[in-house]
């Protein structure tokens, strides 16, 4: 798997594609005509980009995810935590938490998930049941 970070557009680009997949290539530059103004050109040269880094491809013409936008930035938390905190989860959530204070929600959430990853269940969603990931828009990087 290639480099795991996307630009800000890059990542507007890819949102396109998370949203409308499966999708023809042409149906593709369309959209990227329209939200983001690029040419046909454009729209080819960061898909193949995306693909090269095994997080799209484009197989006869239509382009699907190899890794859902959840996965994506999953693995992109890991490899931050990884690189800047020594893989240390614990290392992280100190340093958030001297800079922002969790609220009771949060904190309850995160015991929820901490008690479902005791008893071995997926931690990937919080106390409501949504996804755990939920990354700005344009993503991180």
């Amino acid at each position: 798997m290639g480099e795991m970070r996307l630009g800000a557009i890059e990542a507007q680009f890819a949102d396109i594609i998370w949203q409308n997949e499966p999708l023809p290539s042409g149906q593709l530059v369309e959209l990227a005509a329209q939200a983001l103004e690029w040419k046909k050109s454009t729209t080819y040269t960061i898909l193949k980009r995306l693909c090269d880094r095994g997080i799209f491809q484009n197989q006869r013409g239509r382009v699907t995810a190899r890794i859902s936008r959840q996965e994506f930035y999953a693995m992109q938390s890991e490899q931050f935590v990884e690189e800047n905190f020594a893989g240390s989860l614990p290392a992280f959530l100190a340093a958030f938490g001297s800079r922002k204070r969790l609220s009771e929600e949060e904190i309850q959430e995160l015991e929820h998930m901490i008690t479902r990853m005791r008893a071995g269940e997926a931690g990937g969603n919080d106390a409501a049941g949504r996804p755990a990931v939920k990354p700005e828009e344009g993503g991180i990087g």
